[in-house]
């Protein structure tokens, strides 16, 4: 792909399985494991989009906890301190899409990898090493160091400055299509997970460069 020397991941939905909390979840709160699990993402995001709007930045560790409350209150279900504790720390080992360590082991083979994320480092480390993806990384950046949550230009921006290169240098990989629409509205090459084509996506002015069902699939257009 012509100027492409790096591809930037979004972390949530994209590499790692948000919806795997609801295994633990359901252990806590039988019958309402998925439940809290979409609540609970749903929350999570609008919490951060709705600081981003209104300029009070609250990390995502923050938003994390303070969404999981609402959801159990939401629903009714009781969240001792204890369970809180289980289903927070299920975020630091949310499971891996199936073919993620192998796409990536390849890409690693041709172009500088970094993830871009709107959870704070405390949060992605933690999975990346838990995972052993560690060496496949440049860099593994959150918009905690900026306070400008995706999708503002300026947390795009901040990846851009890591890497010192050129917009048109990155590709951006995302299963949020929020998150490509900021993208690629900033000027970055995209690519849309639409994992198991269940997605139609956003009609906001913004289309992917390409729309793949998995990471395989990138890696047979930007390796081959």
């Amino acid at each position: 792909m012509k100027h492409l020397t790096t591809i930037v991941f979004d972390a949530y939905g994209t590499l790692f399985d948000v919806h795997s909390v609801s295994e633990k979840s359901e252990e806590l709160f039988p019958t309402r494991g998925r439940q809290i699990s979409e609540l609970w993402r749903t929350k999570q995001l609008e919490y951060a989009f709705i600081q981003q709007i209104i300029g009070r930045y609250q990390p995502f560790d923050e938003i994390t906890r303070n969404s999981l409350r609402f959801t159990c209150e939401q629903l009714g279900v009781t969240l001792t301190e204890e369970k809180e504790k289980v289903l927070l720390d299920s975020y630091l080992t949310l499971s891996l899409y199936e073919e993620v360590p192998n796409a990536l082991k390849q890409l690693a083979n041709h172009y500088h990898l970094a993830i871009l994320t709107n959870g704070t480092l405390n949060m992605i480390q933690p999975l990346v090493e838990y995972h052993h993806l560690t060496p496949y990384f440049t860099q593994v950046m959150s918009i905690d160091d900026v306070k400008q949550y995706k999708p503002s230009p300026a947390a795009y921006s901040y990846a851009l400055d890591r890497f010192n290169c050129k917009r048109e240098d990155i590709l951006f990989v995302s299963s949020n299509t929020w998150d490509i629409t900021g993208a690629s509205s900033f000027g970055f090459q995209t690519a849309w997970v639409n994992r198991k084509s269940q997605s139609v996506f956003d009609r906001m002015g913004q289309q992917p460069d390409h729309i793949i069902s998995n990471l395989n699939e990138l890696v047979r257009i930007v390796c081959y």
